[in-house]
């Protein structure tokens, strides 16, 4: 097991992702000799630190240029916009090759994976910083600033600025959240009944699992252990989803004073935000609210005077992996581990982090938690359905006209949400990300709710002018590279659904594929090992279920390989200087 620094009193104080990122920051990489160091820093194996740097997407091993760009690939943020690749072209005005540094260090491109601008258009991050409302012309002029070395400092700020939009408000954005407020109610009437208030809400998780927010919290109050610990899942990497981004920035004190609410309730004195690596620009704001809230005695020891009572909050930055928002993978990134899944049960409430009871839970619940303090559980209750209490928040994009934030009632129709953004000829719609439900027109009366459609909040919206199967291309696409390769049936099993895609999105499907699409995605359902293998698929199998015509538009009737015969063959002609009709296949 990686010795990580929180619990290692020997090792710096530094977490492990935040020292090999500053690292890479100083080298623009990390090389063997700062593995060597870092391993000897820690007391870790030089194979475990190795093992942590080339399990995170965003730790590079060989040099990165001293501009180094990553373009989204998402479906609604992504670098394709109409039938300009704006990657490509970029690429081409630098005369770099995607994926490399250019020669002379100065840039280098690649893509990843949604980075959660999805209402902003095509977006962007140049040196972790974000830049959207790409075009063409934008790009020309980022290229020309590259060229000439210009800092980013020097460049115009309002690029760097992002706009949200919120169009829909209910309970959580329309109440003005008083910092302190929470936290003296409860502090005043004890933990019992502060406890009591959240199970009377019947608060559920707002992640899409569902689980009860008030029984998490007490099976972690009443499991024995060394310590008790809080966790905020800051880490929102579905493809689509984007609300944490707008909470974070606008209600990190309600965040924060729910996190430290629970601490009372389960007896914790410490609690980590685990904030994902794409929205590390946002670190300086919420250090900044967490200053403010030691300063006025709301964090740290003897909260609002209170002898007995502490808690205080780190926050650690993740580096790019998507399976670290589950919550067993997030405990081993915070342990300074690759985030592998853990074998549960045991639950995190009885065994999470460093082994001892933790309660996860995510942004928009623990903000939830804080308003139910305040206002009671009545006022929650008054919105919502009879098992889907409250409000949730959506992250709307896709083709709508107004791309944003929106927040209703439990229980709202698709098509409302569709009407409220202003989305026409709409021909599918994703919930809950890649991972969610493809619906299309018969199911938009169907609600948002955990007894009708759950969703963490992504809410994906495609016209009829899109062409689905390059959407689950997309999808797969991701699927496969954020695998974190642990089991065999989600490791080679994503893969093998993105071959077949591509099969028949080049034109050599036939039945059979789309019966071994059928029968890969089941296999990969039921016997992966976490919850991304368990819904890698969902998009596939929604899609063959409601919409056949995607993937049976131009089968062949007969077998054909799932590579191209004569492509197989380039090397053996370059080989050979051979380019005639006979080197080639029919």
């Amino acid at each position: 097991m990686i010795n990580s620094c929180p619990h290692n009193s020997n090792s710096p104080t530094e977490h492990l992702l935040h020292r090999l990122y500053a690292l890479q920051q100083q080298f623009l990489h990390i090389s063997p000799s700062a593995m060597q160091q870092v391993a000897a820093e820690y007391h870790l194996s030089l194979s475990q630190v190795a093992s942590v740097v080339e399990f995170y997407s965003f730790f590079h091993t060989q040099p990165c240029g001293r501009f180094h760009i990553l373009f989204s690939n998402c479906t609604s943020c992504g670098y394709l916009v109409g039938e300009q690749n704006l990657m490509l072209m970029f690429c081409r005005q630098l005369q770099v090759t995607p994926g490399k540094t250019r020669n002379d260090g100065c840039v280098s491109v690649d893509e990843t994976s949604c980075i959660g601008m999805c209402d902003q258009d095509a977006s962007l991050l140049i040196n972790g910083l974000p830049i959207t409302r790409l075009n063409a012309q934008k790009m020309a002029q980022i290229a020309q600033l590259i060229a000439t070395e210009t800092p980013l400092a020097q460049w115009p700020k309002e690029w760097f600025e992002i706009q949200d939009k919120g169009y829909q408000r209910n309970l959580l954005q329309t109440e003005k959240f008083i910092p302190g407020n929470a936290l003296q109610k409860a502090l005043t009437q004890g933990a019992e009944k502060t406890l009591s208030a959240i199970l009377q809400s019947e608060l559920c998780g707002r992640g899409g699992a569902g689980f009860n927010t008030g029984k998490k919290w007490q099976f972690c109050r009443e499991a024995p252990g060394n310590a008790h610990y809080v966790v905020c899942n800051a880490d929102e990497g579905e493809p689509g989803t984007f609300k944490d981004r707008l909470l974070l920035r606008d209600q990190a004190d309600a965040l924060f004073e729910g996190m430290a609410l629970c601490a009372f309730v389960i007896g914790a004195e410490k609690g980590f935000v685990y904030l994902r690596g794409e929205y590390r620009y946002l670190l300086p704001h919420l250090h900044a609210v967490l200053n403010r809230r030691r300063q006025q005695g709301l964090l740290g020891q003897s909260i609002l005077g209170y002898a007995s009572i502490h808690f205080d909050i780190e926050i650690v930055v993740g580096a790019g992996a998507y399976i670290c928002g589950e919550e067993s993978a997030l405990i081993e990134s915070l342990e300074g581990k690759p985030g592998i899944p853990r074998i549960r049960p045991p639950f995190p409430v009885t065994h999470g982090y460093l082994g001892q009871p933790t309660v996860i839970n995510n942004v928009e619940t623990l903000i939830a938690a804080a308003h139910i303090s305040v206002h009671g559980s009545a006022w929650f209750k008054s919105v919502g359905t009879e098992k889907s209490t409250g409000s949730k928040i959506l992250s709307v994009s896709g083709d709508c006209r107004s791309p944003g934030i929106y927040e209703y009632a439990f229980g709202v129709s698709i098509q409302q949400v569709l009407d409220d953004c202003h989305a026409c000829t709409v021909q599918a719609v994703q919930i809950g990300g890649p991972a969610g439900k493809m619906i299309g027109a018969a199911d938009f009366n169907r609600t948002i709710s955990f007894e009708d459609i759950s969703t963490g909040g992504s809410f994906l919206i495609f016209g009829q002018q899109r062409n689905l199967l390059s959407i689950h291309r997309n999808f797969a696409r991701f699927f496969a590279h954020e695998s974190c390769g642990f089991c065999t049936p989600c490791r080679v099993g994503t893969q093998l659904l993105k071959n077949n895609l591509d099969k028949i999105a080049n034109g050599r499907g036939t039945a059979y594929d789309i019966k071994e699409l059928q029968q890969l995605g089941q296999l990969i359902q039921h016997h992966s090992h976490c919850g991304l293998g368990h819904t890698a698929a969902n998009h596939i199998l929604d899609s063959l279920q409601h919409f056949p015509q995607t993937f049976n538009a131009n089968l062949k009737q007969h077998f054909t390989a799932q590579f191209d015969l004569d492509q197989a063959l380039e090397n053996a002609r370059q080989v050979t200087h051979r380019d005639d009709a006979a080197a080639h296949l029919d």
